[in-house]
C-alpha cells in the first residue's frame, strides 16, 4: 500500500494528514488522488459514506488551489446542511499549514449577510447546499467564474432531495472547461444524465461492487409479529450495553412516537425528524456526537448527510422500499474500516423486501433471536463487572473519602457489597424483565404454512374469531367489498381511538367484514372510538369478536337486511310518490 506521499500530496498537507492521525491512504483516497492531481479527465466514483471521500477529493482540491487569488476557485455542493458543515471542517483541518486558503459553508438556516460578507471578502473553496448558493448567485455575490473544480458529493442523496434542477442551474454558471468529480453510493439513471450531460468522458471508479453495502458491515435480522417490534427494539438495545446507534423509521410520527417510548423506559434517545426547527435539530445532532445521547430515532429525509462516526448500530425498524435508502442507511456504521451491524426488525410480509435487498447489494442477512431476558441482564452485568474492573482510581483523592464509607460498610461481605452495587445499577432491568412475554417469532417452515393452507374452512374461520396470546380479536362490518384495507384501519384507529396508540397485530381481510387484533387492555377503546362513525357513508359496527360466532353468515344477514332495507325504503318513496300525484 502506497503512503499519502507517494500518492503526490504536498509537503504542508502532509503534515496536516500526520497531525490528524492519518497513516495509510484508504482504497478510494488510493485511487482517487493520483487521478486528480495528474488527470485532465472527470471521476464518477461509486464509494459508500464513511469510505474515506472527504480526503480523497479534499487533499487534491487544496493543492490545486492558488492561494494568491481571492476568488472562488472550487465548488463542492452537499445535499444537508449537517455534511456541508462536515466537509468544511474537514478542509480546514486539513489546510491547517496553508494560512491564506479560505474555505466558506454556504448554507440555508444560517445568515446570509454574513456569508455575502465572506464571499466578498474573498474565499478559494465553496461549499455548499443548492438552495443557498443558488440566491447568491441570483444576488451577483457568488461568482463562478474562475471555478476550475467541481465536486458533488453524495450525489444521488441530492437527486432523491429534488436538487436536479437545482445543480444544473450552478453547473450552467461554471466554466466548462473545469473538472468535476461526482460521488455516489449507487448509480440512478438521473446521475448517468448528469454525467453524460456535464461531464467530459469520465473516468469510472469503484470502491467495492456497485449498489453494494460496506464490507464492514454485517447483515441481521430479528422476526417478529408486528406488534412486537417495539419490545424487540428494546431488547435489541438493552442487548448492546455500549450502543451508539440510529434508528429509522418511516414517518415522523412513528419516529417521535418512538424515541417518546425509550425516553420514558429510560434510554439515552432522541428524535430526528422534519417537525423539528433547524435549532432543535442542531441541538439534537450536538448531544448525538457528544454522546449525550446514544440512541437517535429518525426519518432517512432527516438523517441525510449526517456524518457520524464509531456507530455500532444502524437498526431499521422495518425496510425500506427503495434498496438504494437501504444502502445509505447501512452505510453509516462499520466506517473507516471499523466493523457495525446493521440490523431490521421485521415480520413477516417485509420477508420478500428483504430477500430483495439481498440480492442486489450482493449479502446475505443473517436471521438471530431476540434476546432473552435472562441474557440480556446477564450481558449487562457482566459489562458493569468489566467497567468496575477497569476503572482508574486516585489512590490519593479517594483515600480522605473512604475512611469513613469503610467504616460504614464494614459489616458487608464481599459477595452482599457486589450485590448491592448490582443492584444499584439493575433493578430497572430486573423489574422491567420480571414477567416479561416471550415474543412468538413468526415461524418459517413451509410444512406448517402447508398445513395451515390445508385446513378445513371451517378450522380456518374459527381460527380467525380466535385471538393471539394476549391480544383482543375485534370484528369490524367493514371489508374489502367496501375498500376497506389495513391502511384505512390504522387510519381509523389514530384518528378515532382516543389515548395512546392502539398496538394493531394480526389483521384478517374478508369481502363484507375483517378481525384484527388489540391489546387486551385496548379493546374497550377501540370498540368504543369505531363505534358509530362512518367510512365512505357506511356506519361502522365494532365488537369483540366472539370465537363461537359465524361472522360470515351475520356479514351476509346484515349485507341482505341493508339492501332489503333499501328496497322497502325506495318502494315506499314510489308509493308515496304516486298517492302525491292522485290527490293533485
Amino acid at each position: 500500500m502506497k503512503t499519502f506521499e507517494e500518492l503526490g500530496v504536498s509537503e504542508p498537507l502532509l503534515k496536516a494528514v500526520e497531525d490528524m492521525g492519518f497513516e495509510q491512504p484508504m482504497p478510494v483516497q488510493e485511487k482517487v488522488i493520483p487521478h486528480l492531481l495528474n488527470n485532465d479527465t472527470d471521476i464518477v466514483a461509486l464509494a459508500q459514506t464513511g469510505t474515506g471521500k472527504t480526503a480523497a477529493f479534499g487533499l487534491p482540491v487544496l493543492q490545486r488551489i492558488n492561494p494568491e487569488l481571492h476568488q472562488p476557485q472550487a465548488l463542492i455542493l452537499s445535499p444537508t446542511r449537517e455534511l456541508c458543515l462536515q466537509i468544511a471542517g474537514d478542509l480546514a483541518d486539513f489546510s491547517k499549514y496553508m494560512p491564506d486558503v479560505e474555505v466558506l459553508p454556504v448554507y440555508g438556516g444560517s445568515s446570509i449577510e454574513s456569508q455575502i460578507r465572506a464571499l466578498k471578502k474573498g474565499v478559494q473553496i465553496i461549499v455548499a447546499t443548492p438552495g443557498r448558493l443558488i440566491d447568491l448567485i441570483n444576488r451577483g455575490v457568488a461568482k463562478l467564474d474562475d471555478v476550475h473544480t467541481v465536486i458533488l458529493d453524495e450525489a444521488d442523496e441530492m437527486l432523491n432531495m429534488g436538487f436536479l434542477d437545482s445543480i444544473n442551474d450552478i453547473l450552467d454558471h461554471v466554466p466548462a472547461d473545469r473538472k468535476m468529480l461526482m460521488f455516489s453510493a449507487t448509480m440512478p439513471k438521473e446521475i448517468s444524465k448528469i454525467a453524460q450531460r456535464y461531464m467530459n468522458n469520465p473516468t469510472e471508479i469503484v470502491v467495492g461492487t456497485r449498489n453494494e453495502g460496506a464490507s464492514t458491515v454485517k447483515h441481521v435480522y430479528y422476526m417478529v409479529h408486528a406488534r412486537d417490534k417495539m419490545l424487540a427494539l428494546k431488547r435489541i438495545c438493552d442487548n448492546t450495553p455500549n450502543i451508539y446507534a440510529i434508528v429509522f423509521c418511516r414517518t415522523r410520527k412513528e419516529t417521535q412516537e418512538i424515541a417518546d417510548n425509550l425516553i420514558s423506559e429510560g434510554y439515552n434517545a432522541d428524535a430526528l425528524h422534519g417537525d423539528l426547527s433547524q435549532q432543535q435539530r442542531d441541538l439534537t445532532m450536538k448531544k448525538f456526537r457528544d454522546r449525550v445521547i446514544t440512541i437517535l430515532v429518525a426519518t432517512d429525509v432527516a438523517a441525510r448527510g449526517l456524518d457520524v462516526d464509531d456507530l455500532t448500530h444502524v437498526i431499521n425498524y422495518g425496510l425500506p422500499e427503495d434498496t438504494a435508502v437501504y444502502t445509505h442507511r447501512s452505510g453509516r456504521t462499520g466506517r473507516a474500516g471499523k466493523a457495525g451491524v446493521s440490523v431490521a426488525i421485521i415480520h413477516q410480509r417485509e420477508k420478500g423486501r428483504m430477500r430483495e435487498i439481498e440480492r442486489i447489494i450482493g449479502k446475505k442477512f443473517e436471521r438471530k433471536d431476540v434476546p432473552t431476558p435472562e441474557h440480556i441482564i446477564e450481558k449487562q452485568l457482566y459489562y458493569l463487572a468489566d467497567r468496575l474492573e477497569r476503572v482508574e482510581v486516585n489512590e490519593q483523592e479517594m483515600e480522605k473519602y473512604t475512611t469513613g464509607v469503610v467504616k460504614k460498610l464494614g459489616w458487608l461481605s464481599a459477595e452482599d457489597l457486589i450485590k448491592r452495587v448490582l443492584s444499584l445499577e439493575f433493578n430497572r432491568l430486573l423489574n422491567y424483565y420480571k414477567d416479561a412475554p416471550t415474543i412468538d417469532f413468526i415461524d418459517e417452515k413451509p410444512t406448517k404454512k402447508d398445513k395451515e393452507f390445508h385446513k378445513p374452512a371451517d378450522e380456518k374461520e374459527k381460527d380467525r374469531r380466535t385471538a393471539e396470546k394476549g391480544m383482543e380479536r375485534i370484528y369490524i362490518n367493514l371489508g374489502k367489498s367496501d375498500g376497506f384495507y389495513a391502511g384505512n384501519l390504522i387510519d381509523m384507529l389514530n384518528h378515532l381511538v382516543k389515548g395512546s396508540r392502539v398496538d394493531v397485530g394480526r389483521i384478517d381481510l374478508m369481502p363484507g367484514y375483517s378481525l384484527f387484533d388489540v391489546r387486551k387492555k385496548d379493546a374497550s377503546r377501540v370498540v368504543t372510538g369505531l363505534t358509530g362513525a362512518e367510512f365512505v357513508g357506511k356506519r361502522v359496527y365494532c365488537e369483540v369478536a366472539q370465537e363461537d360466532k359465524d361472522y360470515n353468515r351475520a356479514s351476509a344477514r346484515k349485507s341482505r337486511e341493508a339492501a332489503s332495507g333499501d328496497a322497502d325504503a325506495e318502494g315506499f318513496r314510489r308509493r308515496k310518490s304516486k298517492n302525491v300525484k292522485r290527490r293533485r
